[in-house]
């Protein structure tokens, strides 16, 4: 069996074990890499290359960098041109419009990263702990028109623990990507795999993270604000604010007993563990806080701090 055709569109970091792994296989040939334009980072706004090209040019491979791949008929003419089986997509970060997934001999094949119909859209990983979800999972999919709504290849259910963290879980999800998409690929050519239409029972949306929505309330209970700090640990972190500053919250634990004393957000007993925090149902330990303008600290070093 030849090698089967791809060029592989991704962008970040977690889309990265999976372009390596494929280009690694005797059974994938990779023709080029789709990703998103190079960005300013850092604080001197030094313009970056996304780890996909990075890759891609240390092999050697054709790299395409679209700002809206839809709007640009010059790099959809030389993507014919490479004649692939199978575009393959992976937090690519750009929707396809049909001329471009007219391309490929095949199918473009995406991997989402929860289990469809559950978790359309940008903030699949986030909202699933966010929600205290005990699993999740990875699929591959047929794309479409529209959001995420593809015949469903192949997924693998993946456990969520009750302290994992979203970065835990974006570390979970690209180990296990790789085989997932290359025996989706096998899988489809040599009739092993047959999509299967997604269930219009359970559809539910992955929405972007607002601002809002990262500020802790301490008058909720304290399992919802641990899924909180846990869902976007680092992406973009919980907060709150003491004294005019924003303190962002790193490391949390529920304390399961009755609440010990004072109204919700009230310090109730600080200790080598960390500081509990009053709660609707119980209290919060604080374990881990980032205070504005210094580094991860400590919840109880950044509390002894503030009596000096």
């Amino acid at each position: 069996m030849k090698p089967i055709k791809i060029v592989f569109f991704g962008t970040p970091a977690i889309a990265l074990r999976s372009l390596e792994y494929l280009y690694n296989s005797d059974k994938i040939e990779v023709l080029g890499v789709v990703t998103q334009p190079d960005k300013p980072a850092g604080r001197g706004h030094k313009l970056t290359m996304s780890p996909i090209k990075e890759f891609a040019l240390s092999k050697g491979l054709p790299v395409f960098q679209p700002k809206s791949i839809r709007k640009e008929p010059e790099i959809q003419d030389e993507l014919k041109k490479l004649q692939p089986d199978f575009f393959v997509t992976f937090a690519f970060g750009q929707i396809l419009s049909q001329e471009v997934l007219d391309i490929p001999k095949y199918h473009t094949i995406n991997l989402h990263a929860s289990l469809l119909p559950r978790y359309r859209g940008a903030n699949p990983i986030q909202r699933a702990i966010i929600n205290g979800d005990k699993q999740t999972g990875i699929c591959t999919m047929i794309t479409e028109l529209g959001l995420d709504c593809g015949d469903v290849c192949l997924k693998k259910v993946i456990d969520i623990p009750e302290n994992m963290t979203c970065v835990d879980l974006f570390e979970e999800i690209s180990k296990d990507s790789p085989v997932l998409i290359e025996d989706t690929l096998t899988g489809l050519l040599d009739g092993s795999v047959t999509p299967v239409k997604q269930s219009e029972n359970g559809i539910c949306m992955a929405n972007k993270l607002t601002k809002e929505e990262t500020l802790i309330d301490w008058n909720k209970p304290a399992e919802d604000i641990h899924n909180l700090v846990r869902g976007i640990y680092k992406f973009p972190c919980a907060y709150f604010i003491h004294d005019g500053k924003i303190i962002k919250v790193m490391e949390t634990k529920v304390v399961r007993s009755p609440k010990k004393h004072g109204a919700c957000g009230e310090f109730c007993d600080v200790s080598k563990n960390g500081i509990e925090i009053a709660c609707a149902d119980c209290n919060i330990l604080l374990v881990k806080v980032k205070p504005e303008g210094k580094g991860e600290m400590f919840a109880r070093d950044w509390y002894n701090g503030l009596k000096k």
